[in-house]
């Protein structure tokens, strides 16, 4: 996701977006934390232009090899999230950085990058209150796909796209948009199975079932918020447009610059994108079970448009694939907890066949 200048930072802090709730509480630690997965590849900083805009990212290779290696594009989830994986939600996640780790490790060179909104791209050439709808996001992805199947030290044949939770919509539309060298395999990790604004409306209610429950709003309180969420999510799928955020206390989630962003990615039927994968194209889908923002029933669902997948459902990891924590009181930061361990065998094994 994107959300307009302050609109990012308000909706993030409201914690409501695909990528925000945490599987434990994010703090300041003593830990030294555990070891990182993989290997350390070699990194190079790089620049492509997508449009009016330059978008920086990071080339990650595995070290020492000889001749061209596969590459993996990695697309980040919703959000102000940067190229490593991190927002201001879940400042060291490092979903995206762990996973190149990995992916070097089995002899794949990737490349991450920073999204509009996010990261060192930031706004690019746009002020910072200019609207920037679905296309811009999809048409950079392309053109990331591009620069990475451009480069003298990857393999163009021998490509894939990976993409972390409302990157995995971009992932599942890359094998048809792409315009030359389409990928040979996807991975989806923590995939969105449902129609966005679905998701949207289950992770608010989630929330508001859970400060009720505590005690930090009432039930007044909570019919009214979840009402007006679900009159304006039917809006925006009318496409009518908004004068006015319709549900401030959201923090910019329905911010009218938003809602054409919204609506052209709720048309999006992640199992229909599936289902239209062309047959020779590997899918591996990761999902953990301690994820709190991707529902297991939400990728059964998904499953039912991959015939072909392999899905591979990760004991204790949650949406950011850290191992959750859920010691009563815990104050711990995402990089003091394990990447899961199980994601290194699934990935491999995944990967000696698909590229």
């Amino acid at each position: 996701m994107l959300l307009p200048s302050a609109a990012v930072r308000a909706a993030a802090l409201a914690a409501l977006a695909l990528l925000a709730a945490s599987g434990c509480a994010p703090g300041s630690g003593t830990a030294s934390g555990p070891q990182q997965p993989g290997i350390t590849p070699e990194e190079r900083e790089v620049t492509f232009t997508s449009g009016p805009d330059t978008v920086h990212g990071t080339l990650a290779l595995p070290p020492e090899t000889d001749g061209p290696v596969p590459g993996a594009l990695i697309i980040s989830g919703s959000g102000p999230t940067d190229r490593d994986g991190d927002n201001p939600t879940r400042p060291d996640a490092g979903t995206n950085r762990n996973f190149a780790r990995l992916l070097a490790d089995a002899g794949v060179a990737s490349l991450r990058y920073d999204k509009l909104g996010s990261g060192e791209t930031g706004m690019a050439s746009r002020d910072a209150d200019e609207e920037a709808d679905y296309d811009v996001f999809e048409q950079e992805m392309i053109d990331a796909y591009s620069e990475l199947a451009a480069r003298p030290e990857v393999d163009p044949e021998r490509l894939l796209v990976l993409g972390h939770s409302e990157g995995s919509l971009f992932a599942l539309r890359a094998p048809e948009v792409v315009q030359e060298h389409p990928p040979a395999a996807l991975v989806l990790a923590a995939p969105v199975g449902t129609r966005y604004l679905d998701t949207v409306d289950r992770q608010v209610t989630e929330n508001v079932r859970r400060q009720e429950s505590a005690g930090t709003i009432d039930t007044a309180e909570a019919t009214e918020l979840l009402s007006d969420t679900r009159y304006a999510i039917a809006r925006i799928r009318s496409e009518e447009r908004f004068d006015a955020d319709p549900v401030p206390d959201l923090g910019g989630l329905f911010d009218p610059a938003f809602v054409p962003f919204l609506h052209h990615i709720d048309t999006l039927d992640p199992v229909e994108l599936g289902r239209g994968l062309p047959s020779g194209v590997s899918t591996l889908v990761l999902w953990g079970t301690a994820d709190s923002q991707v529902a297991k029933s939400d990728v059964d669902r998904l499953m039912t448009g991959l015939d072909s997948a392999e899905r591979v459902d990760l004991e204790g990891a949650d949406h950011v694939f850290r191992m959750y924590d859920d010691t009563p009181g815990a104050d711990v930061l995402d990089s003091e907890r394990e990447f899961s361990p199980d994601i290194e065998p699934a990935l491999d094994s995944f990967l000696d066949t698909a590229v």
